[in-house]
Formats: structure tokens, sequence, C-alpha cells
């Protein structure tokens, strides 16, 4: 059975996406932690991220970190924190947040609900810093 995180890869369920490469996407989390909050998800379905082939375990974090530096340049912030958790979606991915403080990775205080136009709004920052740095895999 296809993990939620295939359905928006493929397109069955709408995502906010800002990046696509062969290995992997990024897209907006509709349960952001802090505006700006996006991950990095492998097209393939892996679980567990330690059971990523080291190649594509590598590629995610070269890919958080591209979009790390476009958030940022878009974003009021200051540091970009990573998360590979991996309880909420049996698919690994990489939460990487623009953040202000600590409280910022509590997963209890993540938005329960988001406007899709604020999610386009900080996707287009993100994309944007992405063309302005020469990235190739804008989505």
């Amino acid at each position: 059975m296809s993990t939620v995180f295939t359905k928006i890869i493929e397109g069955e369920i709408p995502g906010t996406f800002v990046w696509r490469d062969e290995l992997c996407v990024a897209f907006m989390s509709i349960n952001p932690l802090a505006p700006g909050h996006v991950l990095v998800v492998p097209i393939e379905e892996v679980d567990h991220w330690v059971n990523a082939s080291r190649e594509l375990a590598a590629h995610l974090m070269d890919v958080a970190h591209t979009i790390g530096l476009a958030q940022d340049q878009a974003f009021d912030c200051e540091r970009i924190g990573l998360i590979v958790a991996g309880y909420e979606v049996p698919h690994t991915h990489v939460h990487v947040i623009p953040t202000t403080d600590m409280s910022q990775f509590s997963f209890s205080n993540a938005a329960r609900t988001i406007d899709p136009e604020l999610l386009e709004q900080w996707a287009s920052a993100i994309r944007e810093e992405l063309r302005s740095a020469g990235a190739t895999h804008v989505a």
C-alpha cells in the first residue's frame, strides 16, 4: 500500500512542491512547526532512514542543505533546523525548519491546519531563493 507521501509525490493528493529530482522531492508541510517548514522525501518508499542506501541518505541531506540555505534567505529566522523522526508517516522524510527558538522543534506545537495560499507564498519565496542560487531542480 502506498504511503501518503507516495500519493503526494504521484499527484494523487495535492502537495506544494519546491524541489523535484530523480531521487527525491521537497514539499511544504501541511502541519508546519514554523513558517517555511519543508519535508524532503525520497521517491523510493523507505520506512526507516537507516535502511536507505548511503547514497540516498547523503542525497537527502544535500537537498536539505540546499533547501535550508534558501529558507535562511527567504525567512526571518535564526537557524535552520533538521528533524528526522520517522514516526508520523512510515516513509523516510527530513523536516527542514526555519526557526527562531527551540520551542519550534516540538511537534505538539505543529499547526493543525494551514491556509493553502500561505503555503504557496512560503513555497514561492523558497523557489525564488533556489533559482537565485542557481538550483536546477526547482519544482
